[in-house]
């Protein structure tokens, strides 16, 4: 299967003048289930992530005063505890199969690295998944380092490749390159080797999964709503549903109009508050 998902061509060309991922990009043009199954790899039902997912279950309520300080109106609903067994799913996902109302952060690429984003994830004892490029964010890795240790460690680092590039443009062998060659370098800085992966502008073809499941993911990670820098916007109708994995970006006044992460994050949770979800680590679910 040759076929790539990409996104439209003007967005793309665009997208490849800066570090960072085209944040308007929907997952379209999805291959097959059939397809992705077949490269998903095997896992066992706990994994090296249970004590993480344990530690959720009893984790600290944020410390008082802390949504007031971040301007959340309310305090966000607390998550369900994780499913004891993970959910079957499809090796690419965007929607964890899941009836608990709780939608899962991503943050991408790794070009902001803002102390206030660090105290906000701490005071807030918020979940989030961090795609790292390596070329954007290894300037900062002991930014993320600290982002990953902050709120009780509830954060993971998972891989966005090298250098950000168009894979499904390479051969098999340059996407295994990216991919893995990422999986090593965040291997050695943070000690752990990423389970997740999520292909730059959400583009990817039978090549990028095949070399996705060499280099050891479990999961190839796409997205139902992006927030951009006001608003939420969504791959399908105009609310969020159980399981939706969220797009944001590490970005900072520069590329969001003088707004902040911190502010646009606000923005994020007040959206996923007034809907009614909560905030869960996907790393449990998947």
């Amino acid at each position: 299967m040759s076929h790539a998902h990409r996104p439209t061509a003007g967005l793309l060309a665009g997208a490849l003048l800066v570090a960072g991922c085209a944040q308007s990009v929907g997952p379209v043009e999805r291959l097959g289930r059939k397809a992705v199954r077949s490269v998903a790899p095997e896992r066992g039902d706990e994994g090296p992530h249970a004590g993480a997912r344990a530690n959720l279950k009893g984790q600290s309520r944020p410390r008082a005063g802390a949504y007031a300080r971040w301007g959340l109106p309310a305090p966000l609903r607390p998550a369900p505890a994780p499913p004891a067994r993970k959910p079957e799913r499809p090796f690419v996902v965007d929607r964890v199969p899941t009836r608990d109302k709780v939608v899962f952060l991503t943050f991408d690429d790794g070009a902001e690295r803002d102390p206030a984003f660090v105290r906000m994830v701490d005071d807030l004892k918020l979940p989030i998944s961090m795609f790292l490029t390596d070329s954007v964010g290894s300037p900062g890795y002991d930014h993320f380092d600290r982002l990953r240790r902050a709120g009780g460690g509830l954060s993971t680092v998972q891989n966005h490749t090298l250098g950000h590039v168009y894979l499904p443009g390479l051969s098999y062998a340059g996407q295994r390159a990216e991919i893995c060659g990422q999986q090593d370098r965040l291997e050695a800085r943070f000690g752990a080797r990423p389970r997740l992966f999520r292909p730059p502008y959400g583009a990817y073809n039978s090549q990028t999964l095949r070399a996705a499941g060499d280099c050891g993911a479990e999961a190839v990670v796409l997205w139902r709503a992006s927030m951009q820098i006001h608003d939420l916007r969504y791959v399908e109708g105009d609310r969020l549903r159980p399981g939706d994995i969220v797009l944001a970006h590490f970005r900072g006044p520069g590329a969001l109009k003088d707004s902040t992460i911190t502010e646009m994050t606000a923005r994020m949770l007040r959206r996923i508050h007034e809907q009614g979800f909560a905030v869960a680590r996907l790393e449990d679910y998947l």
